[in-house]
């Protein structure tokens, strides 16, 4: 085999070691987040470096369940959640 397809090897090797290695690290903060939207409610939970990061991701997972189209996603993301919590881990 040549040299270069070793070095391509360990290459493509380092790149899937970070995506798995990365893909279990957890956050510090997980936050869950209710929203009451067009007669419909969910919940969602995510766990984020940032308390921030985790509250504005439950609030998009949850309006994904709830909105359709993107007229509807950017309504519900202004909705105030019925229910927002955020925990340390």
């Amino acid at each position: 085999m040549k040299w270069t397809s070793w070095v391509t090897l360990v290459g493509i090797g380092a790149i899937v070691g970070v995506v798995v290695y990365s893909s279990f690290r957890v956050g510090g903060v997980r936050c869950e987040v209710c929203i009451d939207f067009r007669g419909r409610q969910a919940c969602r939970a995510v766990d984020a470096d940032a308390e921030s990061e985790a509250r504005q991701g439950a609030v998009t997972n949850t309006c994904a369940q709830l909105a359709s189209g993107v007229t509807d996603m950017m309504a519900c993301e202004r909705t105030p959640p019925s229910k927002s919590s955020c925990q340390a881990h």
